[in-house]
């Protein structure tokens, strides 16, 4: 007879597989979910338990399968957590982040970096960027670098424009520049990831044990929010191939329990990159042969455009608030496409960041072009955001079969804004529009884009839900979503998207048994409560590797 390893007993049980059906109580051999049962007691006859066969009696508490995040950033947000925190509310003003930063330089030594991130220009009282002299007169002894709350732009001081060599005749790359006061001179804001990549390789670069460490402490997090498979969407955005060593020595040294993807940025995968010539099969072949089979790959990264509220994602129309801008495409169109078939070719699955519809509509104009010229079944290929994307887009993007990762946090975080400053009332009301791919039946999962806003599966499905800003406006009630889709679009679309649906997204029979436990069933309470809804635990093959000590397991 079968040994039994795990025993969960009454549970409610949501499975969220086809038929949507409940259980009450399963049993797990090996790590995965060998029998459901509807009753809150397993009937176990026919198998085998010993000393070693742990029970939770989960007493009423929701069983959904663990959460399936697609779209975050883990190694930046653990680094983060070392830094400054400049985000607001937290900080209303420039003067608060100078305070703060004040006080790390007068415990910092001389000529060693202050880190900090999470500053919002726009939700600042100055309504502007913390700038080059603002940061001297803080820490004149030391170079500064905050990153932006998007991720797309950092503010330095003197002694770090210094350290990287960038003087007043430095010439902006193209996508990206450095900013400039009235008189012409450098003003230490730095915009977009080309500009970004001038100053990066200056950065302190945390040691093994540091990063380590790092992601140890954002996958806790993780964890904590019951995450079980994790992406991370930019292995080598800031610091190259390290990035990626990373990651592998986490898992390794058993720091990171989450199961990984990684997104693998395109520059290491250029003629001059680490892994020139490689195709998608030797580069999974690679990571799982380096991690025990416990890291794989998920695709080829590539940028098209910024953010909306840095004025630099693309759009068809100018933005509300500035209608001389449009924002601008990172690459130019052939080249582009060119890139975007190469990697096809190779047969990666590739992810291309789109925030404005023009960059969407570049986006499904490349990998349209590769699908077409070198036709492949199930490429999976994907749009990152999607945040302005049209009917139309959506529509092509079915057609061609390309999937999209929704930032739907934006709703909350940035709705006010978009409606009020950069999109004007009409497309604030149509990001992340949800509801039209439903009704096209478009592969879409929903993201946080972690450290960008905080990590919880159930705030995303929350802000899918009700689409409610954080003035508490509703913004778009048509393109609202059923808690039960948003549910699937954190687990079982997220494992379609992953190509890992026949081994994880629902809980079944034969699938791993990665599963987080809820205090309450999100599909029985208010609406409005969802995202406050605790998670007890989190298991992953059958082991819990995270437990709430406030509401612990029975």
């Amino acid at each position: 007879m079968m040994k039994i390893d795990l025993i969960i007993k009454n549970a409610t049980i949501i499975t969220l597989d086809e038929s949507n059906t409940t259980a009450r109580s399963l049993i797990v051999s090996k790590g995965k979910i060998v029998k459901l049962f509807s009753e809150s007691e397993p009937d176990l006859q026919e198998f085998t338990l010993d000393a070693n066969t742990k029970v939770i009696d989960l007493d009423g508490a929701a069983l959904l399968p663990g959460f399936i995040d697609t779209h975050s950033h883990l190694l930046m947000y653990g680094e983060m957590l070392n830094f400054i925190d400049c985000r607001s509310p937290q900080n209303n003003s420039i003067e608060d982040i100078l305070l703060k930063v004040s006080a790390k330089a007068e415990k910092t030594a001389p000529g060693k970096w202050i880190m900090g991130w999470g500053y919002d220009d726009t939700l600042l009282e100055e309504k502007r960027h913390p700038m080059r002299f603002d940061l001297d007169k803080a820490a004149p002894n030391n170079p500064v670098y905050i990153r932006h709350i998007s991720g797309h732009f950092a503010t330095v001081n003197s002694k770090a424009l210094e350290l990287a060599g960038i003087t007043e005749a430095v010439m902006d790359p193209a996508g990206g520049f450095f900013g400039r006061d009235k008189e012409g001179m450098l003003d230490g804001v730095i915009h977009e990831i080309p500009a970004l990549e001038m100053i990066n390789p200056y950065l302190p670069v945390p040691s093994k044990e540091e990063s380590i460490q790092n992601i140890s402490k954002g996958a806790e997090v993780y964890l904590s929010q019951g995450i079980t498979t994790c992406t991370d969407a930019g292995v080598g955005l800031d610091k190259g191939i390290t990035e990626l060593d990373a990651h592998l020595d986490a898992v390794n040294s058993g720091k990171n329990p989450l199961k990984m993807r990684l997104m693998i940025m395109n520059h290491l995968l250029r003629e001059d990159g680490p892994f020139a010539n490689y195709t998608a099969e030797q580069l999974q072949a690679e990571l799982l042969k380096r991690s025990d089979n416990r890291v794989r790959l998920d695709s080829a990264k590539h940028f098209q455009d910024g953010s909306i509220q840095g004025y630099t994602a693309a759009l068809r129309e100018p933005y509300f608030s500035n209608s001389s801008e449009y924002g601008e495409l990172l690459n130019e169109q052939e080249a582009f496409d060119r890139e975007i078939l190469d990697l096809h070719n190779r047969g990666f699955r590739i992810a291309i960041h789109g925030n404005g519809d023009r960059a969407i509509e570049s986006n499904i104009k490349a990998l349209g072009a590769a699908i077409q010229t070198s036709p492949r079944d199930d490429h999976r290929h994907r749009i990152e955001h999607v945040q302005t994307g049209s009917l139309k887009d959506l529509e092509t993007m079915k057609e061609l079969g390309i999937a999209a990762s929704f930032f739907i946090n934006h709703v909350y975080f940035w709705g006010d804004r978009h409606r009020e400053i950069f999109l004007g009332p009409e497309r604030a009301a149509r990001i992340n529009p949800l509801a039209d791919a439903v009704g096209l039946d478009l592969l879409f999962t929903l993201h946080s884009d972690c450290p960008i806003t905080p990590i919880s599966p159930l705030f995303s499905v929350w802000a899918a839900v009700n689409r409610i800003t954080r003035n508490g406006r509703v913004l778009g009630e048509n393109q609202k979503i059923d808690v039960m889709t948003a549910l699937k679009s954190m687990t079982i679309y997220g494992a379609r998207l992953n190509f890992e649906e026949n081994e994880k997204g629902t809980i079944e029979e034969g699938k791993k048994a990665d599963f987080a436990v809820l205090a309450k069933n999100p599909l029985d309470c208010p609406h409005e409560e969802i995202k406050d809804i605790p998670i007890l635990a989190t298991i992953i093959d059958g082991q819990v590797v995270w437990e709430n000590k406030v509401k612990a397991l029975t």
